[in-house]
């Protein structure tokens, strides 16, 4: 019994008993804004506010692995869920792994546009934190200039090919984020 103990098979509970241990969940895939919406019972929206074609400066270069200089993609969008803004989203693309991405038509979600080229994230490194709304977040996402938001910085990877860095503003008091944490033995 020690021994299924250790591998999570059985948990003992001092006091009660030993029993079958829940079982242990992988950890999440990565989710589109879109997929993420739906899983919320909400319907997602997009209005693209600016999609062009940039030289990627420092910041953008270095999380991209690209040169300072090279040719990136800058799609901007304000994301409502249910007719309501949610937040606004700036991503960066590497133009080199895309080619012809401005020329399809803005598709309705980055994550399957992506997953059509092969190039669907597996991972990625997100940080996150509070703020307040700038003047312009705060007009373009209904609410007051510094009304609290979350920013939300991702640099997404399919393997290890960095195939998105994006920047999101949230509203702070529309979304909540849930995040997974754990490990597998």
């Amino acid at each position: 019994m020690d021994a299924l103990v250790v591998e999570g098979l059985l948990e003992r509970i001092p006091g009660r008993g030993t029993f079958v241990a829940r079982p242990r969940r992988a950890a999440s895939r990565l989710t589109s804004y879109t997929e993420e919406m739906s899983r919320r019972g909400l319907l997602a929206e997009s209005q693209t506010l600016l999609a062009r074609r940039e030289q990627a400066g420092p910041g953008v270069a270095r999380a991209l692995n690209v040169t300072e200089g090279d040719a990136v993609i800058h799609w901007r969008r304000l994301r409502r869920a249910d007719s309501q803004p949610m937040c606004i989203e700036d991503a960066y693309l590497n133009e080199v792994l895309i080619p012809g991405f401005l020329q399809s038509g803005m598709p309705t979600s980055l994550y399957d546009s992506l997953d059509a080229r092969g190039l669907r994230p597996t991972w990625a490194e997100d940080s996150i934190n509070a703020d307040v709304a700038t003047e312009d977040e705060g007009n373009l996402l209904e609410i007051a200039t510094g009304t609290p938001v979350l920013r939300h910085s991702r640099r997404a990877l399919a393997g290890e090919k960095v195939v998105e860095v994006s920047r999101t503003v949230y509203r702070a008091d529309r979304f909540t984020m849930w995040i997974q944490v754990g490990s597998e033995s």
